[in-house]
C-alpha cells in the first residue's frame, strides 16, 4: 500500500503552525529539530523544525519542515490541503473548518454548495489553504 501525506514547508513558523494544528485535529504530534539529527544548519536554526508529523485522532495525517535559510523557500506553495467526510462527520469537519479559520481568512463560508454538499475555503494564519466538503445527507 502506498500512503500519500502532504508536507508543508515552512520559513520558522513550523513548530508553532504544527502546535496549532495539532490542537484542531488532536492526535499524536512528532517533532524533530536540526539539532536532534545533528544536521548543519546556521547556529540559530538548530531548534527548527527538521521534521514534524501529525497523526490526528480521525486518521489526518500531514508532516512538515522549516526551511533553512540558504535553501530556497516558496510561501503557500500553490496547493490547497483538502478535508472531506460523510454528512454524518459534519460535527467534527464543521469544527475543523472553524477551528483552521481563527486568525485566518475565509474566502468561502462553509455553506451548502451547487452540488448539493456543504463546502468552504479558507486561508489559515500561516497562510495555508483549506478546503472542507461535507457530503450531503444520502437521499431517503
Amino acid at each position: 500500500m502506498t500512503t500519500l501525506n502532504p508536507y508543508l514547508s515552512f520559513r520558522g513558523a513550523a513548530r508553532e503552525a504544527m502546535e496549532f494544528y495539532h490542537s484542531v485535529f488532536a492526535g499524536e504530534l512528532l517533532l524533530s529539530t536540526f539539532r536532534d539529527f545533528g544536521v548543519e544548519v546556521e547556529p540559530d536554526e538548530l531548534d527548527l523544525v527538521m521534521h514534524a508529523q501529525l497523526t490526528g485522532d480521525a486518521g489526518v495525517v500531514f508532516m512538515a519542515a522549516d526551511t533553512p535559510r540558504h535553501m530556497e523557500h516558496q510561501e503557500g506553495g500553490g496547493f490547497s490541503m483538502s478535508l472531506s467526510g460523510p454528512n454524518e462527520d459534519e460535527e467534527r469537519l464543521t469544527g475543523y473548518f472553524n477551528r483552521l479559520a481563527e486568525g485566518g481568512t475565509v474566502q468561502q463560508p462553509l455553506a451548502v454548495a451547487p452540488w448539493g454538499d456543504s463546502f468552504g475555503m479558507l486561508q489559515d494564519r500561516f497562510g495555508v489553504a483549506w478546503m472542507v466538503n461535507i457530503a450531503a445527507p444520502a437521499a431517503a
